[in-house]
């Protein structure tokens, strides 16, 4: 089901908007309705349209979603902390935005900011356990020296995740092993920095 919501092509319009598109992605994925609008062109309750190709609606919404997570305001009406979009979207943001995402029988709850470090499966649990209850969870991922992209945990196993990843515009697998050794399919972005997880599996 998460696949087929999220489909392929659905990529990231720019270098610089991976964290809004993963914001974008996990609203899809919690949201049916808005999943159908950004797949489909229309919301199927308020009737509300958008044009375009699924790609560039897709697109059209990560931008949007990337100038409201770095401005002056926050979903919720409070004043934060503006962020450069050209260095990326910051995870608090990204925490704050999913702290505000609901969906049907998904209640919104607040979200955490938490370094991977020391027990690498015991951070991939905390995530199945995010992604068995249906909430996706971000994760920054980077070389040893610097977090450099951002993708989104939807769905996985004791075996492997599946993530979502905006550059590509897929759902790729991710083995448990990967992720505990901090070789990652991602590119040169191979280890793990940082989890977005809603506070109850934090």
């Amino acid at each position: 089901m998460t696949s087929s919501v999220l489909g392929r092509g659905l990529r990231q319009p720019d270098q610089r908007s991976c964290g809004a598109a993963c914001l974008v992605a996990a609203r899809m994925v919690v949201d049916p309705d808005y999943a159908e609008l950004v797949n489909d062109g229309r919301h199927p309750v308020t009737g509300l349209t958008l044009p375009g190709t699924p790609a560039e609606r897709f697109g059209d919404e990560t931008l949007a979603m990337h100038r409201r997570v770095t401005g002056l305001v926050d979903v919720q009406g409070a004043l934060q902390l503006p962020w450069p979009r050209v260095v990326g979207t910051p995870p608090w943001a990204v925490a704050r935005q999913l702290s505000a995402t609901s969906g049907p029988g998904l209640p919104a709850v607040d979200h955490d900011v938490h370094v991977t470090l020391g027990d690498l499966g015991g951070w991939y649990d905390r995530v199945l356990a995010a992604v068995t209850d249906g909430r996706p969870v971000p994760l920054y991922v980077g070389d040893r020296w610097l977090p450099r992209h951002v993708v989104l945990a939807v769905g996985g196993n004791p075996r492997d995740l599946r993530v979502h990843d905006p550059a590509r515009g897929a759902v790729v697998a991710v083995p448990r092993r990967s992720f505990e050794t901090r070789r990652l399919p991602f590119g040169r972005w191979t280890r793990p920095w940082f989890v977005v997880l809603p506070e109850s599996t934090g």
